[in-house]
């Protein structure tokens, strides 16, 4: 059965929740397992989610135990693996690819089929290939499929021509097994990251130089079972603060790391936004009415391109013309469409849009295409006057958890319905 969300928009937003733990971390580190022999990882905050779900599948197809309940993950490695991986699985989830160092260091050989995800413009996995390939693996494309075999991957100098989050961690996990030191430059910097190299300090490995963007690696001849918490999601935290925003509400956010946030706590100020940060919590303050600015999205702690889609429905209020340059996926723009059909006055040319402020938008039919545009299509909802039918769930509720409950809990009126398969807008 499908479903679809239905909204009810044009009040603000009141009260406060908690982040959930980040999906973009507890992905590479329930991946880390691999690299265990009968060993257990224990990991606490980790979100109920699609994504979630499949890499536990995806674990357990290789071997791994895998339990989760209420948050709690224990995650038990054999002494054996399979390193083929189903290609059902890995079809459905772009962050699959994050086996594959692992199977690489802990059996010498994977099998992994070109993995799926959100279709935001084309994200090949040639950095992590590369970066193998310079460790020492044997890799070879057949019928859609990598397999990699590597006696023992060995240390080395890799520079990556872009600071690629996933391929960083897949070489970063590679690494700790590999024989001697290996290099990272031009790695990726984003927290998620030090959350993961974190886990693996604790697993026995020798890391120095997380969060910049030259990580070295000492590799070890085994790990071994760990405690880690992950860290608070910043994408889905932040689309809280702008639901506050875009609603003219008073939202409370608590429980995360503002300063993982910066990029768009900045750029909510400099539109005129009212923002309380205290501890961990922060707080968008009510009348809050928005101002145009101008952004590109880099990688991090640049602007994160998986909320560029959420300020731009908060920009199609905000008074004056804004522009968004999108740097990181080139087709990240398929969510314009459906804010149009709002009442959004948007304006593409190649990588940039140009958004022009509205007094309202309507609710109307419209299609999540991905996770960010669907979570943008939600904050356009809850402003917009009249119902919103949001098709596609599936796509939100890969990376936010108990949205509608939390949405419910700030005053949204928001629910779940089942829909027909050929229901929704028409193109």
């Amino acid at each position: 059965m499908n479903h679809k969300l239905v909204l009810r928009g044009d009040r603000p937003l009141k009260g406060s929740i908690t982040a959930q733990g980040a999906k973009n971390a507890a992905l590479p580190v329930m991946a880390s397992a691999l690299l265990m022999k009968n060993g257990t990882l224990e990991l606490s905050r980790v979100p109920d989610l699609h994504d979630i779900q499949t890499m536990s599948d995806l674990l357990r197809n290789l071997g791994a135990e895998v339990h989760f309940s209420e948050g709690k993950m224990n995650i038990v490695t054999p002494d054996q693996l399979d390193w083929a991986t189903p290609p059902a699985l890995v079809r459905k989830m772009r962050a699959s690819s994050l086996v594959l160092g692992p199977l690489l260091a802990r059996c010498h050989r994977a099998v992994l089929p070109l993995p799926g995800g959100c279709a935001i413009g084309s994200r090949p996995i040639d950095l992590h290939l590369k970066g193998l390939t310079k460790m020492g693996a044997e890799i070879r494309l057949e019928h859609g499929s990598v397999h990699a075999e590597a006696s023992r991957l060995k240390g080395a100098r890799i520079y990556l021509d872009f600071p690629s989050v996933g391929a960083t961690e897949n070489l970063l996990m590679a690494a700790v097994l590999a024989e001697g030191e290996t290099v990272i430059e031009n790695a990726a910097r984003e927290p998620e990251i030090s959350n993961l190299a974190e886990t693996l300090i604790r697993m026995g490995g020798q890391i120095d130089g997380d969060g910049t963007g030259t990580i070295r690696v000492k590799g070890v001849e085994e790990l071994h079972g760990t405690e880690i918490t992950i860290i608070p999601d910043r994408i889905e935290a932040s689309t809280y603060i702008l639901a506050g925003a875009i609603t003219g509400g008073d939202v409370t956010v608590k429980g995360m790391e503002p300063e993982h946030l910066e990029a768009l706590l900045a750029k909510l100020e400099e539109a005129g936004a009212h923002l309380s940060i205290q501890g961990d919590c922060v707080r968008t303050l009510p009348d809050t009415l928005l101002s145009a600015v101008s952004l590109k999205t880099l990688p991090y702690p640049g602007f994160p391109t998986d909320l560029q889609p959420q300020i731009m429905a908060a920009l199609c209020l905000a008074r004056g013309t804004s522009v968004i340059q999108e740097r990181v996926f080139e087709s990240r723009f398929l969510h314009v469409s459906e804010l149009k059909r709002m009442g959004c006055q948007i304006e593409l040319q190649g990588d940039t849009a140009i958004i022009t402020g509205v007094e309202h938008l309507t609710g109307a039919e419209v299609r999540a295409t991905d996770l960010r545009a669907g979570a943008a299509l939600v904050l356009a909802g809850l402003a917009a006057n009249g119902y919103t039918c949001i098709y596609q769930m599936g796509h939100i509720q890969r990376g936010y958890e108990n949205m509608v409950e939390k949405l419910r809990s700030l005053g949204g009126d928001v629910e779940i319905v089942p829909c027909d398969e050929n229901e929704g807008p028409k193109f």
